[in-house]
């Protein structure tokens, strides 16, 4: 984190990171993403302050997520994230926001391929579209241990405003604090940073095509 921030390749407010203008010289559409991460930033903060828990926005590109933004938890014990992490789309909440809200990523998750990373690795195709279903109809996505063992994660989407899904929101925690038990209660929180974050970037309810 250091050599990047050095390097301008990242941006650091406190415990916050953000992407710097270093690494959006390199990025064709870096311009908006510095935006989003900038306009979107209260409401990881404000998150990451709720639930205690370390605070990610992420973008797609084709079968893979992105971190582009977090705000990291003050615990000593947590789970690591960091700028610039690629990972898959089917294995993992934000992943499959993405999926859910936006059926080119499907496309794409399923044409590169489940690989299973875990045995609680959803390689279905069947048992990932019910969830995916249940994901639009609740308006977040849980995931125990998908990618990682001992890590979980809450998401929810972000909507820009034209109405289309740009981003995901959602906070990641060792299996030791965040379990099954703790949707019903984190899970809005994650909602309402999506939606604040959505609002931050100029989408207003009714506007999705």
């Amino acid at each position: 984190m250091h050599n990047l921030t050095r390097e301008g390749f990242l941006d650091r407010t406190d415990d916050t990171y953000r992407i710097g203008l270093g690494l959006v010289r390199w990025a064709a559409p870096g311009t908006f993403g510095l935006d989003m991460v900038q306009l979107t930033r209260p409401a990881l903060q404000q998150l990451r302050d709720r639930t205690g828990e370390t605070a990610c926005l992420y973008v797609r590109d084709g079968a893979f997520r992105t971190v582009v933004s977090l705000a990291e938890t003050r615990h000593v014990v947590m789970r690591l994230f960091m700028i610039g992490m690629v990972m898959s789309l089917h294995a993992g909440s934000a992943g499959k926001v993405f999926m859910a809200y936006d059926p080119s990523a499907r496309r794409a998750a399923v044409s590169h391929g489940l690989t299973r990373h875990t045995a609680r690795t959803v390689v279905d195709i069947d048992v990932l579209d019910r969830q995916l279903e249940e994901i639009r109809r609740s308006g977040f996505s849980a995931s125990f241990e998908e990618r990682d063992l001992g890590a979980a994660s809450i998401s929810a989407p972000v909507f820009g405003n034209s109405g289309d899904l740009v981003a995901a929101v959602g906070i990641g925690a060792p299996t030791q604090r965040l379990t099954p038990a703790d949707v019903s209660r984190l899970a809005p929180l994650v909602v309402e940073a999506g939606e604040e974050a959505s609002r931050r970037l100029g989408y207003r309810p009714g506007s999705r095509p």
